[in-house]
């Protein structure tokens, strides 16, 4: 029997990225799942519903940490539509006093660098520098591919550099501008924790991330949880947009760039993984 076309293609779509609440749909061949759930459930429902998805056919959550704006939706999303929450043990201790009571089955622990697989997708987490109790961020393996989501990021490091190089798409955050930052209405000590090394990662790092990754081979990016007070997305797609042009890449032609939107859904990306 010949192969269903639609189910070669590895779909991603961020539902929403910023400060104000994170989560990304990731699907292939009839499994589905969510990275981070910080937005209320009504609102992940009508996102996924805009994109032609539903919260029934979701098989896992994985938490990247236990701030607010990755894990507000994601207890009740569970109780509703039974699907299991994945994070480190670390994570379930510092969230599980906001998640409101589960099911013990939905209860799962994914360690620093360990892998589960549901379906045909395989996640495997690793660390990242950022004030939470043991945040990581994801690669996804689909049918040889490599899908990576990585944002609450103080710092770039080689090792995690390294984690992010060979993805065939990744999410990577550019939070703020550090101009914006500085001269902005933020207290001094919030400022401080943005910039700190344990903070978020600004527009002209990111765009040196990007820039690299492309020069290994990375094709697809959105850049994701731009802040509304210090950053605009005109400005970090700019910012990416010029550090692709300075190697000599070209980001209309040779490479995927879109900024992933705070409120809505972003534009469904699909993937082939076809010979």
């Amino acid at each position: 029997m010949a192969r269903n076309e639609s189910e070669d293609m590895i779909k991603i779509c961020s539902l929403f990225s910023g400060s104000s609440g994170n989560c990304i749909y990731v699907s292939y061949n009839g499994t589905s799942i969510l990275i981070d759930a910080g937005v209320s459930g009504r609102r992940i429902e009508a996102a996924l519903r805009d994109i032609g998805e539903s919260l029934d056919n979701i098989s896992g959550i994985f938490i990247t940490h236990e701030h607010s704006d990755h894990i507000n939706g994601a207890g009740i999303i569970s109780r509703r539509h039974k699907i299991p929450i994945y994070a480190n043990t670390e994570t379930w201790e510092a969230m599980r006093p906001f998640l409101g009571k589960l099911q013990s089955e939905h209860v799962r622990c994914i360690e620093v660098g360990e892998e589960k697989t549901i379906g045909d997708i395989t996640v495997r987490s690793f660390p990242i520098p950022h004030d939470a109790v043991c945040p990581v961020g994801y690669n996804i393996f689909i049918a040889g591919k490599k899908l990576t989501i990585a944002t609450d990021i103080g710092h770039m490091n080689d090792r995690l550099l390294s984690c992010l190089e060979k993805s065939d798409m990744i999410l990577l955050e550019s939070n703020h501008d550090l101009e914006m930052l500085r001269t902005g209405r933020y207290p001094w000590p919030l400022k401080r924790r943005i910039m700190s090394d344990y903070g978020h990662l600004c527009n002209d790092i990111a765009g040196e991330v990007v820039a690299h990754l492309a020069q290994c081979g990375t094709k697809r990016f959105l850049l994701g949880h731009l802040s509304q007070e210090n950053n605009l997305p005109e400005l970090a797609y700019r910012t990416a947009f010029n550090a692709l042009m300075d190697k000599k890449i070209n980001p209309v032609k040779d490479v995927y760039l879109e900024v992933a939107l705070r409120d809505r859904a972003s534009s469904v990306m699909c993937i082939g993984t076809g010979a």
